[in-house]
């Protein structure tokens, strides 16, 4: 029979297996299922499991996931940098390697959960690859960076050939080709990113009828994401884009194409109802920004008259 010191080694060893409860930085909250607390609900569950039977094969389940040979929600994967591009003083596009050519696999709306590990704390973070769904051997994510984020931090140490860690994919809304008569997308920031490509869904599709009235809300003009991307949409016969610009005031200091479809200051009650009332069809929204600005743009939606079911916040 075990002695003693052996059942107290034996605990030990069960306790040195037992799986770590995750910090509050490590949930994204972003609200992706299965969350951060929910994988870790899962291996708790497995070594209860294991360490009732005293049979420690039940662990290996999770051992088997360590090598993954597609993207998985529970399991994060390694991806090369391929190009990281400065496009203004703190946001940066990035590219990474998907391997023997293949496709992501995300629809037009979903996003990835990005790990980062800063002075020994790690971090998750939710990001919309802003590459075309059937972008193959690539995608590419848009990253703003803060000064006192950690999550920046990690990633303004990023350099060509370093890889970082994805899960994924998550997401409320999938888009589908012609489920809308127009789409209102209402984008602060980087906020842009998760409209990019569902844009680009729908003008790579000759069957798609879907209009688009896309609304950038940004400082300045030089802080305007993927300018060029969005010129080149906006040159398709159903795509409208207009621009809120907050720390600008004179449209003399805009080039002439963009004069006409900028306003100054904030994205407020009366332009959401003026952009509703001129939608060619009944619009459904797409709202992304800040938790503030997603919040206010919600307000103005059903003041404009929209229902609850007639709009979705990323």
């Amino acid at each position: 029979m075990m002695d003693e010191r052996e059942e107290d080694d034996d605990e030990e060893a069960w306790l040195q297996l037992r799986p770590v409860e995750p910090l509050p930085s490590q949930c994204c909250g972003s609200g992706c299922s299965p969350c951060v607390f929910d994988l870790y609900n899962q291996d708790l569950a497995r070594w209860e499991a294991a360490r009732a039977s005293k049979d420690r094969s039940l662990l290996r389940g999770k051992e088997s996931q360590s090598c993954p040979s597609e993207l998985s929600p529970e399991t994060f994967l390694a991806f090369r940098i391929s190009a990281m591009e400065k496009l203004t003083k703190d946001t940066y596009r990035v590219q990474f390697v998907l391997p023997r050519n293949s496709r992501l696999g995300l629809r037009p709306g979903q996003h990835l959960i990005l790990r980062g590990i800063v002075d020994g704390l790690e971090i998750q973070r939710a990001y919309t690859p802003i590459s075309p769904a059937n972008a193959e051997g690539y995608f590419e994510v848009l990253i703003k960076c803060y000064q006192t984020g950690l999550m920046s931090r990690y990633v303004e140490s990023w350099r060509a050939g370093v890889a970082a860690f994805w899960r994924g994919p998550f997401g409320g809304f999938l888009y589908k080709p012609n489920q809308h008569g127009e789409l209102l997308m209402l984008a602060a920031g980087t906020g842009l990113a998760p409209m990019v490509p569902i844009l680009h869904s729908i003008t790579d599709n000759a069957d798609d009828e879907t209009f688009v009235t896309l609304v950038g809300c940004f400082k300045t003009f030089e802080g305007i994401y993927l300018k060029t991307f969005l010129e080149e949409q906006a040159r398709f016969w159903n795509v409208r884009t207009f621009f809120v610009l907050s720390q600008e005031s004179s449209p003399e200091q805009l080039p002439w194409s963009y004069r006409e479809k900028t306003r100054f200051g904030r994205l407020a009650q009366d332009l959401v109802e003026e952009l509703v009332s001129s939608c060619r069809r009944k619009p459904f929204a797409l709202v992304c920004g800040s938790a503030e600005f997603t919040k206010d743009m919600a307000r103005c939606l059903l003041r404009a008259g929209l229902a609850e079911d007639s709009y979705f916040l990323f």
